[in-house]
């Protein structure tokens, strides 16, 4: 299935291939899944890895594939002290009067607004007990009208005849839209990233693995994130390689200084849902005012049309809406939704978004037009239902060996697992340790050493 997998992947990339690339894959699988989650993460990061070597002159890259199942949770490992739970309380899946649904409460709003709906404290028995008086479909809308995020459980063929689901599956696994520049003013890319500056306006989890990506291999990459935003126990994970700084787009000092990165940057990756930046004054049209020969690729949830192209979305509730936790359950005997043993549309996603930025810079480099580019969780999940279905296959537990690495982090002393890729047996350098959001100025690092400016961004 993984050839399956990256035949489509190269597709979507476009018609010229990372030719004279070769790829050597080793280790082995061992995850469990009715689906082919490892096929899928493992097509993704070569995907990346690919473009990323045809771009900076390498020849080979080398994927190991158990390394790769691992980046695809947690690759910290913590010594002297704890990451927090990721994952809020209240968070998870409930019966309903007709099936089940899932809530998603990890952004204190998003947990407020379900509270709101259901009329109780936030705690699991009292959320459980009120879940059970709705409708699955009505308690749906109700919770994403109040601008929470919530799930009803469907299976595959549900999800497939939905509206929503109908106009996923017609859309492009990266959706291309190539300008006219003025100028290109990119880097020499002589073997690695250096001089190449993205900015990132991403949140949990795909946008913020692409960007990693880019950070490990040389890119310049500036995370910029609103005043109260928090992720619990990912920054860790999220941040290593890149320097993360804070604005409010709101405030008119704070937009000023966006615009000054914005037009600055090479690379704009965001996530924001579709119609968010432009509520705020960035539309596309303006982004390319700004800055004519960016590169903008781009994230949503459930895709770029239908009837709830603008609905909030994570990897969690995409698994549930999508069919694919009914079509595990199910297959497994469960008596309850079955998770993908990794969130593969999240991790999976990230590095097609990488291969998107890396594809857009070749093609800038050879034909002077620079191209915007579009992806969704809920497309990458088509392209996992697309690999089809399996009875469930336990693989024996074996003692793989991987390799952790020292690290020294903002929080601490730690091990972090080594990166599944090489390219030309080098791996990543992370030029920042992992710190927390809004722990660096809103600059790019010369522009601060150029003119001098003291003290951190705003919080």
């Amino acid at each position: 299935m993984y050839e399956f997998y990256d035949r489509e992947i190269t597709y979507s990339l476009g018609a010229e291939q990372a030719s004279g690339v070769k790829t050597v894959l080793s280790g082995s699988f061992s995850l469990s899944s009715v689906f082919t989650v490892s096929e899928l993460a493992m097509a993704t990061i070569v995907a990346a890895a690919k473009e990323l070597a045809a771009l900076v002159g390498k020849t080979t890259v080398s994927v190991d594939r158990f390394a790769t199942e691992l980046w695809c949770s947690s690759t910290i490992r913590p010594e002297g002290w704890a990451l927090p739970n990721p994952w809020d309380p209240v968070a998870g899946n409930y019966r309903t009067a007709d099936g089940w649904i899932r809530l998603h409460t990890n952004v204190p709003a998003h947990l407020a607004a379900a509270l709101r709906v259901l009329g109780t404290k936030p705690e699991r028995s009292q959320v459980a007990a009120a879940t059970l008086a709705w409708s699955g479909r009505e308690l749906e809308q109700a919770v994403n009208d109040a601008g929470g995020v919530a799930a009803h459980m469907v299976g595959l063929s549900e999800w497939a005849a939905h509206p929503q689901g109908e106009a996923v599956a017609a859309e492009p696994l990266i959706s291309w839209s190539p300008h006219h520049a003025t100028s290109t003013r990119l880097p020499s890319f002589q073997g690695n990233l250096c001089g190449l500056r993205v900015l990132d306006l991403t949140r949990v989890l795909a946008g913020p693995v692409a960007t990693r990506f880019l950070a490990g291999f040389g890119a310049e990459v500036l995370r910029i994130d609103p005043p109260d935003w928090a992720e619990d126990g990912l920054e860790p994970e999220v941040t290593i390689g890149k320097r993360c700084a804070g604005l409010d787009l709101r405030n008119p000092e704070d937009r000023d200084r966006f615009e000054m990165l914005l037009a600055q940057a090479h690379v704009l990756v965001h996530g924001y849902r579709p119609g968010a930046l432009d509520g705020l004054g960035y539309d596309a049209m303006r982004r390319r005012q700004i800055n004519p020969s960016l590169v903008d690729v781009s994230l949503s949830a459930y895709g770029w049309t239908g009837p709830w192209h603008t609905r909030r979305g994570f990897d969690s509730v995409l698994q549930v809406k999508t069919g694919l936790a009914q079509e595990a359950m199910h297959r497994t005997g469960a008596n309850c939704p079955v998770a993908l043993p990794v969130q593969v549309l999240d991790h999976g996603t990230g590095y097609l978004m990488a291969a998107a930025v890396l594809r857009a810079l070749r093609l800038l480099v050879t034909d002077g037009k620079p191209r915007s580019a579009r992806l969704s969780l809920a497309r990458t999940a088509q392209l996992l239902i697309e690999g089809g279905v399996r009875d469930t296959i336990i693989k024996p537990t074996h003692n793989t060996h991987i390799t952790c690495l020292p690290e020294t982090t903002h929080w601490g002393p730690a091990r972090r697992i080594d990166f599944p890729v090489k390219l030309d047996c080098e791996g990543p350098r992370w030029r920042y340790q992992a710190a927390p959001f809004r722990s660096a100025q809103a600059y790019w690092p010369d522009d601060v050493n150029r003119i001098g400016i003291p003290g951190r961004s705003k919080p």
